[in-house]
């Protein structure tokens, strides 16, 4: 292994929390006498100040992946063989400081504040991500105090407007899943995009990535969260409890115009009442009907007519992950200020199950991201975005 000396200010040991296994939240041990990770030549060395939660963390950790019978408890996997091993860290949304660099790397990079690329790239193609792993899952992620990551999906973020758990809150698993999803479906401006789930992480970075390029959001929520969703950007919410009257409901929005685009984080039946909310006047259309999909929280399974997907022409892109050239656009419109943090609350690393179990009630008021920061760092990092009944 290529790499230089760690300084003495690094411990030889650091706390994580290891996912020992699919399962519940038990699975997830704290340890503090786990080695810390060196950089390996074109790699930094993070300490790590705030790291994002989202969904695959509690999906990959309960095997909720299927891919072949709906039925099926697992975790993707690629070329055949699974690269979710354990013990394993999670968390994909890494933010931190370098401490360390390996051979090949810049000792300018040290002391750099920035946000993980957090996707693990086959190869260095910018235009295509075919291999859906990631930073907490193939590899060690970031609910520890080190992670080693190349260093050129590092990218530094200096602006001082944000802290280092908002800076975690805009982290690539939502915005550039976000990003895919618009740019699969070639949204362009004036379009009306319907975005499900629109109060999570990926749903708030649509909202506002719709207005950065000129497209119209309609969110799909609960009403009580109305008034954030239309300050974030959306042009009307639609109450996700009564899908009843759904299209009639979307045309009252919309001016009796169809949604050109969905943004599809639900699945499950409701799918159905989304194509409807496209295909109602084909006539009014200026082009295709595309549906872009990157979750399932409403359900794995749809039934869909395959004869109203050819007939009326719809198109559908599944998304994953994204692009290099995707996530360095979007650390552009961080840097300028143009993308604004959606932080719910901040939980110490080592209360990472009760933040799993918040994460999965979360109440009414729940909007935008939990972020996990490692005790050492939690006054300065953490204890300013904590939540009353967690000091």
């Amino acid at each position: 292994m290529a790499t230089r000396p760690i300084p003495e200010k690094v411990p030889s040991q650091m706390a994580a929390m290891l996912l020992t296994g699919h399962g519940g939240i038990d699975k997830l041990v704290y340890r503090q006498d786990v080695p810390t990770p060196e950089p390996a030549r074109g790699e930094v060395l993070v300490q790590v100040t705030a790291t994002a939660k989202n969904n695959t963390d509690r999906k990959a950790r309960e095997g909720l992946y299927p891919t072949k019978d709906k039925d099926e408890m697992t975790s993707f996997q690629m070329g055949g063989s699974p690269t979710l091993t354990f013990p394993r860290i999670q968390g994909a949304d890494v933010v931190g400081r370098v401490v360390a660099v390996g051979d090949g790397v810049s000792d300018a990079r040290l002391g750099q504040r920035g946000l993980l690329d957090f996707n693990l790239y086959a190869d260095e193609r910018r235009d295509i991500n075919l291999t859906p792993d990631y930073y907490g899952h193939g590899a060690d992620g970031g609910f520890a105090e080190y992670i080693a990551v190349p260093a050129n999906q590092f990218h530094a973020v200096d602006n001082p407007d944000l802290a280092d758990a908002e800076l975690a809150a805009m982290g690539m698993c939502s915005y550039q899943t976000a990003l895919r999803m618009l740019n699969a479906a070639g949204v362009k401006a004036g379009e009306r995009v319907l975005v499900t789930g629109a109060s999570g992480g990926v749903g708030t970075a649509l909202i506002q990535l719709c207005r950065l390029l000129g497209a119209i959001p309609y969110a799909l929520s609960q009403q009580d969260k109305a008034d954030a969703l239309l300050a974030l950007g959306a042009e009307a919410v639609l109450d996700r409890s009564n899908m009843r009257d759904f299209t009639d409901r979307v045309r009252a929005v919309t001016g009796d115009r169809p949604i050109d685009a969905v943004m599809d984080l639900v699945g499950g039946e409701m799918t159905d009442r989304f194509i409807d909310a496209m295909i109602f006047d084909m006539r009014a259309r200026e082009s295709y009907p595309r549906l872009s999909i990157a979750g399932a929280s409403g359900g794995n399974v749809s039934e869909v007519l395959w004869t109203r997907i050819y007939l009326y022409q719809v198109r559908i892109f599944g998304v994953s992950h994204g692009t290099r050239e995707e996530a360095e656009q979007l650390v552009t419109w961080i840097r300028s200020g143009e993308l604004k943090p959606v932080l719910h609350a901040a939980f110490k690393l080592s209360e990472l199950r009760e933040a799993e179990t918040y994460f999965v009630n979360r109440d009414s008021g729940y909007l935008g991201k939990i972020v996990i920061v490692p005790d050492a760092q939690w006054q300065t990092h953490g204890a300013p975005f904590a939540l009353e009944e967690f000091p």
